[in-house]
């Protein structure tokens, strides 16, 4: 017999099946009623199957991605669910002591007549010997318990398997097949809300006749024709019924297989909720279910309905999912969907307000520092299999930007430095084909952005950007500590030293080294500066982008006059001018710098004021924005559930007064930019 394989993700069209085969045991044998004589205390109703179903079906849902319960033994395994979270203790509780006992009772029976049998005698005297081996004097008081623990196990069980929601409703007639339109088809759509119910069937019908890839399997047009009402149902709740089939029927043609997709959605008919909302506020959500259907196995672990996970629950996952790879290459796609998985449904509880757009930001950037973490090692060892190791070098990786401020969107590129240092008496790597330490580290950042970037059959990690190195894309891809330091301290422009405010150290080979690193970029953000020249190079650096990148609309929230880049511009200008006085402003987050600032006198009350809410703001704005869409957002083709999204984070009545409202927010964040460093419009006359 071939070994079971455990899948990362999972058909779940076959979980239904698992409760066919019960029925089919019931149908075969006979024991599809409680009794007690004449009773299967295995294969009946209530037996020891269903304990045994019970435990091994949600080990087949959440096994792929958890180890811990993929074990044989059934009562370990109802335990490590329980502590999962994925049925109550309780329930736990009672599987275990009704398995025990009706293995006992098993036992008893095979005893009798020294037969392998699991049937409860029919004959009195017979039954008597079995209830007296367990210790028990009359029958009805067996009777009682026996039937106790059967109905005790048959409520879980069913409570998991049958009592399977109705997609039979009674809506009316829906028949799609033929060429003409059925009348009475029609009139039901149009009941339903559908404005075009021609148009509504025209496109259903192309989905039984397997128009799309999804549904050219007999199998799959069989589970979605059981679906259709139920869809249909939800469908005609929305805003607009026409459109949203529309939605729908554009997800499903970018689909590579349906039958996945319609089994999961039928066994949980609650996700199609989760489903249409996001088909609705999100299209770049949507996009990403389309390609990658296996996001949705998440939702089903008990873990998604809690707040963000921490970065220690996401780290220990990503180390079990990593661990589980045969190889190299296979870690990389395991990353992927971890990843994938993970920037999902933290969106999705961003969308149904369960985290806040500050809490997704912190929970991706946590999400993007394991992975590095944990996938910068085995690109090492990639390395050190053909090259060997640098001798008593040292290595850390730097995020800077959004990524080093912990408050990266799912669109962020990761801007990172690679910084390396060694004995001055090693010359070259140890290994097989020995190489400088130069090449060595080129060559590791060379391996670990290819790891990052390359397109697997899982689609890319995350695009990354090295180009805040010293001497940006001239330079070499990874820097050595002492060259850093020099470049930084004779040669760095003022807006590398503006970058330099976000480096945060995220991962090293030792605690030594990341607090040299962490010690030099302190030294170099408090050395004293001609705040003239500081704020002339701000203001130049303003208008350059501004210049390059020039934005009108009050949507391009980043680069318009007044927008995110003024307010982190401000910040990063405080820090540079201040942090010799007050290095407890120098704050990787911008608003943690400005509350510093703020504290320490070295901005104003009514400054903070005006520059901290709007940064909340357009922060959480931007946060859905990129989540939602991709490429520019256009108020008037978005969705209108995005613009409901963003009016509720905005706290406003309604879009429009959203809009003035960030116009109002930006003329005070220009004019706070202007009093504290300058004028930007001067600086352009002279870039």
């Amino acid at each position: 017999m071939r070994p079971f394989v455990w899948r990362k993700y999972l058909d779940y069209a076959a979980i239904s099946d698992v409760h066919s085969i019960k029925r089919q045991i019931h149908a075969h044998k006979g024991f599809s009623k409680i009794t007690v004589a004449g009773h299967n205390v295995k294969l009946g109703r209530g037996g020891i199957r269903e304990v045994e179903f019970f435990a091994q079906t949600q080990q087949l849902i959440a096994g792929g991605r958890n180890p811990q319960l993929r074990d044989r033994r059934t009562l370990i395994t109802l335990e490590r669910l329980a502590d999962c979270g994925w049925i109550d203790q309780s329930a736990a509780e009672d599987m275990e002591a009704a398995y025990r006992y009706l293995r006992e009772v098993e036992h008893r029976i095979q005893m009798i007549n020294d037969e392998q049998t699991h049937i409860l005698p029919k004959d009195d005297e017979a039954l008597a010997r079995v209830y007296h081996l367990m210790g028990i004097r009359g029958r009805s008081e067996f009777a009682d318990e026996i039937r106790s623990k059967f109905e005790l196990v048959q409520k879980h069980y069913s409570g998991l398997f049958e009592h399977e929601p109705d997609l039979a409703l009674n809506l009316g007639n829906l028949v799609f097949t033929g060429d003409d339109d059925d009348p009475n088809t029609l009139e039901t759509l149009m009941q339903l809300g559908f404005q075009r119910p021609v148009d509504a069937i025209r496109t259903i019908r192309q989905w039984h006749y397997g128009r799309y890839p999804a549904v050219r399997a007999p199998k799959a047009r069989e589970r979605l024709t059981e679906f259709t009402p139920i869809l249909l149902d939800a469908l005609a709740r929305t805003e607009n019924a026409d459109q949203a089939l529309l939605t729908f029927d554009a997800f499903l043609s970018k689909l590579p297989m349906g039958v996945q997709l319609f089994g999961l959605l039928k066994s949980n008919p609650h996700l199609f909720n989760l489903l249409t909302m996001v088909m609705g506020n999100a299209p770049r959500m949507a996009e990403i279910v389309s390609k990658r259907v296996h996001v949705l196995d998440a939702l089903l672990d008990p873990a998604f309905f809690g707040g963000a996970p921490t970065a220690e629950q996401i780290e220990s996952a990503l180390a079990v999912t990593l661990d589980q790879a045969g190889y190299y290459e296979e870690a990389l796609d395991r990353a992927r969907i971890f990843v994938q998985e993970q920037q999902f449904l933290l969106g999705l509880r961003l969308i149904t307000g369960t985290i806040t757009a500050a809490e997704l930001g912190q929970g991706l950037s946590t999400l993007a520092d394991a992975v590095l973490c944990q996938l910068l090692p085995r690109v090492q060892q990639e390395l050190e299999e053909a090259h060997g190791k640098i001798p008593g070098a040292e290595l850390a990786l730097v995020a800077m930007g959004k990524l080093g401020g912990q408050e990266i969107t799912c669109a962020s590129d990761l801007d990172l430095i690679l910084l390396y240092d060694f004995p001055e008496d090693v010359v070259q790597s140890d290994g097989k084909r020995p190489l400088a330490p130069s090449q060595y580290y080129s060559r590791l950042t060379q391996r670990l952005v290819s790891a990052l970037t390359a397109p697997t059959a899982e689609g890319v990690l995350y695009e990354v950007d090295f180009r805040l190195r010293p001497s940006g894309n001239s330079g070499p891809l990874a820097t050595r500590f002492v060259s850093f330091k020099d470049y930084q301290s004779n040669d760095a422009w003022t807006w590398e030293h503006m970058a330099l405010t976000r480096a945060r150290v995220i991962t090293s080979s030792s605690p030594e080294f990341a607090m040299q690193i962490d010690c030099a970029v302190s030294q170099l953000l408090q050395e004293k500066r001609d705040l003239k020249k500081l704020a002339t190079d701000v203001c130049d650096m303003r208008a350059r982008i501004q210049k390059e990148k020039p934005a009108k609309s009050p949507w391009q929230i980043k680069g318009i006059p007044g927008g995110l880049i003024d307010i982190e511009f401000i910040a990063q200008f405080l820090q540079l001018a201040h942090g010799v006085d007050h290095p407890e402003i120098l704050q990787t987050r911008t608003e943690d710098a400005l509350l510093k600032a703020r504290d320490f006198g070295v901005l104003h009350e009514e400054d903070a004021d005006t520059l901290i809410p709007a940064l909340r703001n357009y922060e959480d704005l931007t946060q859905i924005l990129k989540l939602a869409q991709t490429g520019h957002f256009d108020p008037k083709t978005a969705p209108g559930g995005l613009l409901d999204l963003l009016v509720n984070a905005g706290g406003e009545p309604d879009f429009e007064r959203l809009t003035i409202y960030m116009q109002e927010q930006q003329i005070m964040v220009r004019r706070t930019f202007e009093h504290l460093i300058g004028k930007v419009e001067e600086a352009e006359k002279t870039s």
